[in-house]
């Protein structure tokens, strides 16, 4: 069975290019030369992503080279109820910043962003096969909506979720915290121990943001750990990988 690194990168926009493009020659430096690239269609309601033609052209310079196009949840944002539930505060508001847009998006709203996403990608040449909700939360109403919408699979912090396949893969994604000092020294921490728990995993997966980048010790753990799993893994996109390894479910 083929042991593989997914890389992930989070959040990508005009807004964000510069630090996604860094953030690829480094990753490309230490021997990831593929990854899935998370497009935000209007990232923080800043303009339309594919209404800027200079990141269009960008964008299918990465895909020429290998890197896969996922589409990422539609604004990236979540409005605030005036009536919430505790769990539903803890969620989208301390773990997720207001960013957990299809936390808990009924299914046609679901579904009318999903399409209008996809089909503004595919208007300029772009096929993205995967639907990756901001924050990895993704509602059952939202993942009904991106079976629906055409997506073939889609991600949680747990899992992968092979919708063509009707399959579950189980394998946590690294994945940092950087918004105050507490929440870096805690993700340094939780992740060299994950890594280590995940060494018999085949799938291992790495999801990075741009913020990432200016923390130089979230760095540098980043770096080692990508070089380690290299030692035995192939870089790989998620639908590369789920094309590949048709047989394993859980």
């Amino acid at each position: 069975m083929q042991r593989a690194l997914v890389v992930s990168i989070h959040d990508v926009a005009p807004s964000t290019r510069e630090k996604t493009e860094r953030i690829l020659t480094h990753l490309a430096r230490h021997g990831v030369d593929t990854t899935s690239l998370l497009v935000v269609p209007d990232y923080h309601r800043q303009g339309r992503s594919m209404a800027d033609p200079d990141f269009r052209a960008w964008l299918r310079e990465q895909e020429a080279r290998g890197h896969e196009i996922v589409i990422h949840g539609f604004f990236h944002q979540r409005a605030r109820r005036t009536k919430e539930e505790a769990r539903a505060k803890v969620v989208t508001r301390f773990y997720t910043a207001d960013e957990g847009e299809f936390f808990d998006l009924g299914y046609d709203e679901a579904r009318c962003l999903i399409t209008e996403a996809r089909e503004d990608l595919e208007s300029h040449g772009f096929h993205p096969h995967g639907f990756i909700a901001p924050a990895w939360l993704l509602g059952a109403e939202a993942a009904r909506a991106a079976i629906d919408a055409g997506m073939s699979y889609s991600t949680t912090l747990r899992t992968v979720r092979d919708f063509a396949r009707d399959r579950t893969v189980h394998s946590q994604s690294l994945v940092y915290s950087v918004r105050s000092a507490w929440r870096r020294t805690m993700s340094l921490a939780w992740n060299r121990s994950l890594f280590r728990r995940l060494a018999g995993n085949p799938l291992l997966r790495l999801g990075i943001h741009p913020p990432d980048l200016a923390h130089s010790a979230i760095w540098e753990q980043i770096t080692m750990l990508v070089d380690e799993a290299l030692l035995d893994r192939q870089p790989m996109t998620y639908h590369g990988w789920l094309a590949s390894e048709p047989v394993l479910t859980t």
